[in-house]
């Protein structure tokens, strides 16, 4: 019963955790009108997230072993909560204070959802984690399509979308509290296991790999509505592209156990959706225009299958859950700080040189390094001690 409870309360988490940033960037020319921020300004607000995610990644594991996986969750709901009352509640300050709020419960919650699966699911890691991945494309799609919406209903008060976001925080608190009792802090690593960790080859590969794929996508979400416009699109089939795109993130996540298999590593499948990616990218920059829908479906299901991937690859390759926290903070850390340079760069390209070629360039260079990594990350290894159970590594 209890088994089936958390995988309910991973559910409901998963489609809370992305709300707060992808409604924010539907709501966000609203948002400037209503405040007055100058564009600059307006420019940090689907920036400032990113960076959040990674600053506060590395509070997880110290949170963990103080309070264990459960407890982390408990921190993090009412910031989730409270963030989301500050957002609405005032005006630009109150709104960048939020966001932060808001940032550090979903980076802590981000880091301990792996290390919580490894410990409870340590024979399907695989298909719990793509199970989570798979609602958190959802939430973030639905908040999307539907803060606007939202929005229009509550006669134009983009502060209402918000104030709702705390009210799925405050169900989801809800869900998660038969889970809160009777469970126990995380035990203390072994003195030096962190400074291990760092040291560790297979550690940098999995933290290259969350944080290569995530910059690609941090890319596609920001540029794919510009580049669809400038290929020749309306500006409403450009949004219409990108959401197309996130939704098929999802049963990209979801055919992630049916690509895996039981192998007892992933190095091929690494290559292989790195290379599907690419596919899509080439398409969309370079295809003739009737083809940016397919190729959007295409490189759709191919992120979202690589973050499934990068998230499972945490439990797998970590040999235990306290490992696995370590991991996850440290690849999701130094994965999302760089996925906030990707957006910039390409900017900066464009703005360079007139164009997107190299852009695309830029991009397939990234697919290419992050096969790389994925030769490395998918070697059935282990960082830290022996798996107890030898199906880790082949779920």
């Amino acid at each position: 019963m209890r088994t089936a409870w958390l995988l309910v309360a991973i559910v409901v988490l998963a489609l809370d955790l992305r709300p707060p940033f992808t409604a924010a960037g539907a709501l966000l020319p609203a948002i400037t009108a209503d405040l007055h921020l100058p564009p600059a300004v307006a420019g940090l607000l689907p920036t400032l997230p990113v960076v959040c995610l990674g600053v506060f990644a590395v509070a997880a594991p110290p949170l963990r072993r103080r309070w264990g996986d459960e407890g982390v969750i408990a921190v993090c709901l009412p910031l989730l909560v409270g963030g989301s009352l500050l957002r609405a509640a005032g005006g630009a300050a109150a709104l960048f204070a939020g966001t932060v709020v808001v940032g550090a419960a979903v980076g802590i919650a981000n880091v301990a959802l792996p290390a919580l699966i490894k410990r409870e699911f340590p024979a399907r890691v695989t298909q719990v984690t793509s199970l989570y991945t798979v609602f958190l494309t959802l939430g973030s799609s639905v908040a999307a399509a539907g803060a606007v919406p939202l929005m229009h209903a509550a006669g134009g008060s983009w502060r209402v979308p918000l104030l709702l976001l705390a009210a799925l925080g405050v169900l989801t608190a809800l869900v998660w509290l038969p889970l809160f009792r009777g469970r126990t802090a995380g035990s203390a690593p072994a003195a030096g296991a962190i400074t291990s960790l760092l040291g560790s080859p297979l550690a940098w590969q999995v933290t290259a790999f969350m944080g290569l794929q995530s910059l690609l996508a941090y890319v596609v979400f920001g540029w794919m509505p510009t580049i669809a416009q400038a290929r020749g699109l309306a500006d409403t089939a450009a949004g219409l592209v990108l959401s197309l795109s996130t939704l098929l993130q999802a049963g990209g996540a979801m055919c992630l156990p049916l690509l895996a298999g039981r192998r007892a590593g992933q190095r091929g499948l690494a290559v292989a959706l790195f290379a599907l990616a690419a596919a899509g990218l080439v398409g969309f920059f370079l295809a003739p225009v009737s083809w940016i829908w397919g190729c959007s479906v295409v490189l759709g299901f191919g992120m979202g299958a690589l973050f499934a991937l990068a998230l499972s690859l945490i439990g797998l390759r970590a040999g235990d859950a306290a490992t696995a926290a370590r991991l996850s903070g440290q690849a999701q850390a130094v994965g999302y700080l760089l996925a906030a340079m990707g957006p910039l760069l390409v900017g900066l390209l464009h703005q360079a040189t007139g164009g997107w070629l190299a852009a695309l360039v830029l991009l397939l260079a990234v697919c290419l390094a992050g096969a790389t990594a994925g030769l490395g990350a998918g070697r059935p290894k282990h960082v830290g001690p022996a798996p107890a159970e030898p199906a880790d590594a082949r779920t």
